[in-house]
């Protein structure tokens, strides 16, 4: 599984390969917290090879006025909000739309939350290691709030593993101070989507992601550390 692959055979096959690229760090006991959804699938396979918790941290894009699948940014379910100042710049996106669309994002991922920490409880990151584990990376937003997130939270440690992404967002990632690592191993010349890191990317539903963490939660629960 340490050999590097030119593309994935699914989310799990993913999640085992960062895992392998991730033992050294199983002796500082850290949280490994997916992003919801397709991030705990890998977030899962990794923290069952470490041993160690398993959490998530609930991002949403805030979507640009005009086209909902470009982001302007994230909010995570602590308020935390990161923006893409650039790409708010070049749109000329408006301060009103800004603070619309970050009310909206926040009930719908406060909604999310609620349903995931009715299996799980929030594990505190004070002064812990923390490893954030998503399915890909493509404008980085979501990522670059729950990294801010997570250091918001008092994480001493915070990595970034991730299957693969575009060269300048993983650039803008080892940028941030907040982040200590950064774990991309696939930096495509051309990168045009996540899909394009594996053979099957079927979306991921909420109710999978509640399975994951009920399945971790029977599990592992003799791992579960202090929160």
């Amino acid at each position: 599984m340490s050999r590097m692959p030119e593309i994935f055979e699914d989310r799990r096959e993913a999640g085992r390969f960062l895992a392998s690229k991730l033992m050294d760090y199983a002796s500082k006991r850290p949280v490994c917290a997916g992003l919801p959804r397709g991030g705990v699938v890998l977030a899962a396979q990794v923290a069952d090879a470490l041993g160690c918790v398993l959490d998530v941290i609930v991002a949403g894009k805030l979507r640009s006025p005009y086209n909902s699948e470009l982001a302007i940014g994230a909010v995570t379910e602590d308020g935390e909000v990161y923006l893409n100042d650039d790409v708010i710049r070049s749109l000329r996106v408006t301060e009103r739309y800004i603070e619309d669309e970050r009310s909206d994002r926040l009930q719908v991922v406060l909604e999310k939350a609620g349903r995931y920490r009715q299996v799980i409880d929030k594990t505190s990151l004070n002064g812990r290691c923390v490893i954030l584990v998503d399915d890909g990376l493509a404008t980085g937003s979501t990522m670059i709030s729950a990294a801010q997130a997570a250091h918001a939270g008092g994480a001493a440690e915070i990595i970034v593993a991730v299957p693969g992404g575009p060269r300048d967002t993983v650039a803008r990632l080892r940028a941030m101070p907040e982040i200590a690592r950064v774990i991309c191993p696939i930096v495509p010349d051309v990168f045009y989507a996540v899909s394009q890191l594996y053979r099957d990317f079927s979306q991921t539903l909420d109710d999978e992601v509640v399975a994951i963490l009920k399945e971790f939660a029977l599990k592992n629960a003799s791992r579960v550390s202090v929160k």
